[in-house]
């Protein structure tokens, strides 16, 4: 579909369900003005909340490639932007061997900076490719130097090679940013997005996501496991578990044959959701009897 397609959240809202995505109100809403205003999203949250998943759907929906720029700690514009095929090059100037006068060597020289040995990273094909989703996923990873690059792309759609001259985006992509607050991201970065805190599902959302992801699995252990997993998320895990540990935890236990949750099944698969040691001594020993015979 194309983005004017949209003509209301609840059109985002219905294209994102038919992709598999069940989106809350907030959601739909903030992704619908992405869309129609041509601005970032920004969305903060937990991890496993959906984020980047959202970027995902968002891709399939508008028919368009999503091309996604994975964020650390030390990247640079040179591994966002573009890079020079070295060895190409190389062989390039060996094709041409040594029989050229001065002028046929400048000239060699500077076709060496040719768009065919031109390597785009992420940033450059997200121009090239218009339309196109752009996920900056986990932008918190990176340093305060790569967020004020960013700024300034996104700001222009555009990026300049010395060699080539500027690259801009016919259509600027629809640019997603995401982070998981592990440090907090400079307001001017906000303040060119849109934002939206995505929040875990509340319990008939998530096992509506369950059952849509895993729909062999019995209704009496999909509501199980979701509540379960609402109740770890309160318990001040050092990593709570996200939907995708819910999707991952029902996938196991309906795998083993359960129809419901026990303590024997529970704990038996509890590294599906819990991935830290220490949080799964500690639900072993303090919680997980006590919640299994509430909830189960």
């Amino acid at each position: 579909m194309s983005p004017t397609d949209f003509a209301s959240p609840q059109d985002v809202a219905a294209a994102l369900d038919h992709a598999g995505y069940l989106p809350d109100t907030g959601v739909a809403t903030a992704a619908y003005l992405a869309i129609r205003m041509g601005r970032p999203l920004f969305l903060e949250g937990d991890p496993g909340v959906g984020k980047t998943a959202l970027a995902q759907v968002l891709a399939t929906i508008t028919g368009s490639p999503l091309i996604r720029l994975q964020c650390y700690e030390g990247i640079d514009a040179s591994q966002a932007l573009y890079d020079w095929d070295f060895p190409r090059q190389i062989l390039h100037l060996r094709a041409a061997g040594d029989s050229l006068d001065a002028a046929g060597r400048q000239e060699l020289e500077a076709s060496l900076y040719d768009r065919r040995f031109l390597v785009a990273r992420p940033i450059v094909q997200a121009l090239e490719q218009s339309p196109a989703v752009l996920l900056i996923d986990e932008i918190d990873r990176a340093d305060d130097e790569f967020e004020a690059f960013l700024l300034e792309v996104l700001s222009e759609n555009a990026v300049s090679i010395p060699e080539l001259g500027t690259i801009r985006a016919q259509t600027p992509p629809l640019v997603v940013l995401t982070s998981n607050r592990t440090r907090e991201v400079h307001d001017a970065l906000k303040r060119r997005c849109l934002y939206h805190w995505v929040a875990h599902p509340d319990f008939a959302r998530e096992v509506a996501i369950v059952r849509r992801h895993v729909p062999e699995a019995a209704e009496k252990l999909a509501r199980a496991v979701a509540a379960m997993v609402g109740a770890l998320r309160e318990a001040d895990l050092l990593k709570p578990p996200g939907v995708a540990e819910t999707i991952d935890w029902t996938v196991a236990l309906t795998m083993l044959g359960a129809e419901g949750l026990t303590l024997d099944n529970a704990d038996a698969t509890l590294g599906a959701a819990i991935k830290y040691h220490e949080d799964q001594l500690r639900v072993r020993r303090d919680l997980l009897p006590d919640l299994v015979e509430r909830l189960a």
